[in-house]
């Protein structure tokens, strides 16, 4: 299913505010997950932080390993569950579910777009 130019660029933007939303609710979970101040700046730190660092070695457009769309699609569900986990425990299952489902329907749209415009035989772009 190839989607059309406007729908795509849309697509793409909300992509986008989602991981920057996943970094945001990780860094704001470590921070209230710990009462111990060093121990809030550690988590707010390194939760995004090693999303990020996952992200950016595997999921993102220019990542730095070229991997299979599963591996892919493992990491972006890491992420975006992890990010949907850490919202259940700070408001509750209804935001969590929202995010979750939003981000489920982004990336599936964005893997079939992909599919639709690759050559066939040829391996899948980011």
């Amino acid at each position: 299913m190839k989607l059309p130019g406007p729908l795509r660029v849309l697509n793409e933007g909300l992509a986008f505010l989602l991981e920057l939303a996943a970094l945001a609710v990780l860094a704001r979970w470590g921070w209230e997950s710990a009462e111990a101040i060093v121990l809030r700046l550690v988590l707010a730190v390194a939760a995004p932080a090693a999303a990020a660092v996952l992200w950016g070695l595997f999921a993102a457009p220019r990542a730095r390993f070229r991997v299979p769309l599963a591996v892919v699609l493992a990491v972006k569900a890491l992420v975006f569950g992890a990010a949907a986990l850490a919202l259940d425990t700070l408001d509750g299952p209804v935001w969590a579910g929202c995010f979750a489902a939003v981000a489920l329907v982004n990336t599936a749209l964005a893997t079939l777009d992909r599919r639709a415009a690759a050559p066939r035989g040829a391996s899948l772009p980011r």
